[in-house]
């Protein structure tokens, strides 16, 4: 069964008409979990605070809760003389109101009383059963910190689409936030095809490989804020992989099918589309990645990535990460994982063709990882790649190239 390419795509109008199924198929969703689930969720709404933060007047240090005037002239050698007539702590709180002359023990984190507008330190006074001397004054508001003045209540607390951290998380929980709606992540269920393929529990066998794209292409979907799924090894046969693709799309978004050969899975993936549903590219003028197939069934999306896994995860990263990572309301590109590096030595392309080489950073300099695309060893030595324009044959040694990371 020979593979018959449709028009091949130039790289530029193959990301364009993907964004735009994915714009046509696919709005961005919302929906709620709890405030302990939601490390690295992205918020749908923006979110504005509750209540008011300290939600009263709140001590900073431990000492005595005081009136400022009853304090003005106390030194080491002149200490001022007060009355304690109460004691509260964190979680609690006094019910008497000061008058001239009189103070509260308080902790830290505990109300400001009644009457006192300040906190005399604990190191700068000294109890003698219900006398307290004072060795220093005091200002208004000293060691208070006052209602609402970390946070007002009403008041913007965390934009839409911000990435939730445990800094940010611990912010909601301050505000007794319970429940969140973030955006909810594209299922995207994973189908390995392939006869030569094998799991990683099973016995290595003359002329099979193991399985390397499901857990690689996973953990791609995850990073972009995707909820994957796999959904394991089909063999290159029609009807396998079209009774897959079908169990597959009742229970997803998007299903990206991967492995096996342009004659092997290409056609057997082109034919199923054909059948059941449309082909919209077949072949992108790109290095590695040209067998590349996107589809559609059912109104949802079907990709075919190369077998050999580096063509797989750099398609996969160049075309249809930005659109995952828009559906889960990030940036479509992470700025983080681009960075500026210098060439360590000469580096070809193919003519005619967008090209994406491996590379490897180290002391600053992009190191070209010349060994075939199907080497896994590649992966394993590659830090990310560099885009080489298809009107470029070669970057020479010492120039100056944006290099796109896997990882952060």
């Amino acid at each position: 069964m020979g593979t018959e390419f449709l028009k091949i795509k130039e790289v530029e109008e193959a990301g364009k008409i993907i964004k735009e199924l994915f714009n046509e198929l696919y709005t961005q969703k919302s929906e709620e979990i709890a405030i302990e689930n939601s490390y690295k969720k992205v918020l749908f709404f923006d979110i504005k605070s509750s209540i008011n933060l300290p939600p009263f007047n709140r001590s900073l240090k431990d000492g005595f809760a005081i009136n400022s005037k009853d304090s003005f002239g106390a030194s080491e050698e002149t200490p001022i003389s007060l009355k304690c007539i109460d004691s509260v702590e964190a979680g609690s709180f006094s019910k008497k109101t000061m008058k001239k002359g009189e103070c509260v023990e308080i902790s830290t984190g505990a109300p400001i009383p009644d009457g006192a507008d300040a906190v005399a330190m604990v190191e700068f006074s000294e109890k003698e059963e219900d006398d307290v001397f004072l060795f220093k004054s005091v200002a208004p508001n000293d060691d208070i910190a006052i209602k609402g003045s970390d946070i007002e209540k009403n008041k913007l607390l965390l934009k839409k689409k911000t990435i939730l951290s445990p800094d940010k998380i611990g912010v909601l929980s301050a505000q007794g936030i319970n429940k969140i709606a973030i955006f909810k992540s594209p299922i995207i269920n994973i189908i390995s095809t392939g006869n030569e393929l094998l799991k990683e529990n099973e016995e290595i066998k003359y002329g099979k490989i193991y399985d390397v794209n499901t857990n690689a292409i996973k953990n791609a979907v995850i990073s972009c804020g995707g909820y994957g799924i796999a959904q394991g090894i089909v063999k290159d046969n029609y009807d396998e992989l079209k009774t897959n693709i079908q169990k597959s799309l009742k229970t997803s978004d998007i299903v990206i099918c991967s492995g096996g050969t342009s004659a092997g899975v290409g056609d057997v993936l082109r034919h199923v589309l054909d059948d059941i549903g449309e082909v919209i590219i077949h072949g992108i003028s790109v290095k590695p990645g040209k067998p590349t197939i996107i589809g559609k069934i059912d109104n949802k999306i079907i990709i075919g990535l190369p077998g050999n896994p580096v063509s797989a995860l750099i398609i996969f990263n160049v075309f249809i990460a930005p659109n995952i990572r828009r559906l889960a309301g990030l940036n479509e590109i992470e700025e983080s994982r681009i960075v500026t590096s210098t060439l360590s030595k000469r580096l070809h392309s193919s003519k005619g063709r967008m090209q994406y080489s491996l590379v490897k950073l180290e002391d600053k300099l992009a190191i070209p990882i010349i060994k075939d695309s199907g080497a896994i060893t590649s992966l394993a030595d590659a830090d990310g790649y560099v885009k080489i324009p298809k009107s470029v044959e070669l970057i020479d040694e010492g120039e100056e190239v944006k290099v796109t990371l896997f990882n952060d």
